[in-house]
């Protein structure tokens, strides 16, 4: 399988309409990949609160749009990252879309975890309440967002719900890199699954972002590695080393914890 994971960086000097045509480009220019994922907030940056109510848009807006004409230009399963979403009660939600290479919507997750310890998102944002996975030919998605990526609890429930690659799509602060990519090898190797994790690159906000998107194997080993500035990384991996791997090492078997009680 080949997943591209697209690090585009965000310019505050660069239009939201701008950056969408932009990152509809690279994506479309992914073509022969099998699955592409964009990060967190991409369209407005994940610390720009200040514009998020300005910029909102409802689930089927111009980010929709764009994604799911690119999704189906380049024939590719789209992770097309999240934006600011306005639900129809006029809650504001830190969406995530994934399109199929039809560019049919195929799953909408809203962040669970609001980061901004209560200010920012933490307060401007109402919670989403379901983990999400979705279905590919290859391997089964678990989806997450930025923050989430430090609760495993929503990973072990993702996995008990069938999936085997954990797909994180953030906006995570170059102060805390040596959280990012611990945290991404320590959730693939405790999950036994591959974990794709795509950040930003530039400054936005005043906040300098990490970029160092990684893609994790399930036994922690670390495929690929991006650099700081805007960039794509892209990784070929075998889905069927998650079957693999838990088998050869079956400690999800013995769990005893966190499981549900018989009926």
């Amino acid at each position: 399988m080949r997943a591209s994971l697209i690090q585009i960086a965000v310019d505050p000097d660069e239009s939201v309409e701008a950056r969408r045509q932009r990152a509809a480009s690279l994506v479309v220019a992914q073509r022969g990949s099998d699955l592409v994922v964009l990060p967190e907030l991409w369209p407005v940056g994940a610390f720009a609160y200040t514009v998020f109510e300005e910029e909102a848009e409802p689930l089927q807006g111009p980010t929709h749009e764009v994604m799911a004409r690119a999704a189906a230009e380049a024939g590719v399963w789209l992770h097309a990252g999240s934006f600011v979403e306005r639900a129809p009660d006029g809650i504001l939600y830190n969406t995530t879309l994934v399109f199929a290479p039809d560019g049919g919507r195929s799953a909408v997750y809203r962040k669970i975890h609001r980061f901004g310890f209560d200010k920012g998102e933490a307060v401007m944002m109402g919670a989403g309440e379901e983990l999400v996975t979705v279905a590919l030919p290859q391997t089964t998605l678990g989806l997450a967002t930025c923050y989430d990526l430090r609760f495993p609890e929503q990973f072990r429930g993702l996995v008990d719900a069938g999936a085997e690659t954990l797909v994180v799509a953030a906006g995570w602060p170059e102060r805390r890199r040596a959280h990012w990519t611990l945290l991404a090898q320590a959730r693939a190797v405790e999950n036994q699954a591959y974990v794709l994790a795509v950040g930003t690159a530039g400054t936005h906000a005043d906040i300098p972002q990490a970029g160092h998107s990684i893609v994790v194997d399930p036994w922690g080993e670390v495929l690929a590695e991006a650099g700081s500035d805007e960039e794509i990384l892209t990784v070929e991996f075998d889905p069927a080393k998650v079957g693999a791997t838990r088998e050869q090492f079956p400690a999800l078997k013995d769990r005893r914890l966190g499981l549900a009680p018989p009926s």
